[in-house]
């Protein structure tokens, strides 16, 4: 059986950590390389970092604010690539080929689209054949509201009228490898993942599904492995604020079974260098 993944999702708002609640509330963590090495020493499978900005310019030193550092995008996923043992897929602010090449080629070894898959669709076909499917994730948020199920996007304030379903099956046939799809009616609340779409969207595409939204504590990535086909399980805020968060999952999940990698603990991975 192949073995499931366990993604931490890392959201960068002008060169800062944060997390998410809804799409809306976002609380400073710290610095991306900060963060960066602490989830790659936990055992994490891959890594996705979401860049959420509404600026062009970073700024990495905030606690300082007289002698504030910035930095470009391509500065940030430089210093990020360099702490990351993990595979690093990378999203946000992707308009062209050659703004992926530009994250390809200082680390990142996919990314990920979101508003350009409906702004843009022959864009992303551009770049499953520049690239291939594999490098190319499809990231698509639905929102539950008076028409339903609905995908939206811009940070979910644009309504599309599309059906989640027919949505993942369009975006499957324009050749992305994968698709990161994300409740956000859950995001960042803690309440479970939403496995009836989840399920939905597994079972109606044939390329893989990572689950986000809603992750509140272990059991919940168990359900997801149990009652769906998602490739793999995603999640922010729960692994910010405990010490060894992925290892510890990946444990919890191993030990019950489940077609998980089976952790290493970092005193053992240290000691094989």
């Amino acid at each position: 059986m192949l073995k499931k993944r366990i993604i931490p999702v890392v959201l960068l708002k002008n060169g800062i950590i944060v997390q998410s609640r809804l799409f809306k509330r976002h609380q400073a963590l710290g610095t991306p390389t900060a963060i960066v090495e602490r989830l790659s020493n936990w055992f994490s499978d891959e890594l996705i970092y979401l860049d959420i900005s509404n600026e062009s310019s970073y700024d990495l030193n905030r606690d300082d604010l007289n002698h504030s550092q910035f930095s470009t995008i391509s500065e940030i996923i430089q210093q990020i690539s360099k702490k990351c043992l993990s595979p690093l897929t990378f999203g946000g602010g992707i308009r062209n080929v050659e703004d992926a090449r530009m994250r390809i080629k200082l680390g990142a070894d996919k990314i990920t689209v979101n508003s350009l898959l409906l702004e843009s669709p022959e864009t992303v076909k551009e770049l499953v054949s520049e690239f291939g499917s594999q490098c190319i994730v499809a990231s698509i948020d639905v929102k539950v509201n008076e028409h339903g199920k609905e995908v939206v996007y811009k940070k979910g304030k644009n309504e599309t009228h599309w059906d989640p379903v027919d949505f993942a099956r369009e975006v499957e046939k324009i050749g992305v490898g994968e698709i990161l799809l994300n409740a956000v009616d859950r995001d960042g609340g803690g309440q479970g993942f939403h496995i009836s779409l989840i399920n939905k969207i597994a079972k109606n595409v044939r390329i893989p599904v990572i689950a986000l939204g809603g992750a509140g504590k272990w059991e919940d990535f168990e359900e997801v492995l149990l009652k769906t086909n998602a490739s793999a399980v995603a999640a922010a805020n729960i692994f910010h604020h405990s010490e060894n968060s992925v290892y510890n999952l990946k444990k919890y999940l191993y030990d019950r079974g489940l077609p998980v990698r089976k952790p290493i603990p970092l005193s053992e991975q240290q000691s094989n260098l």
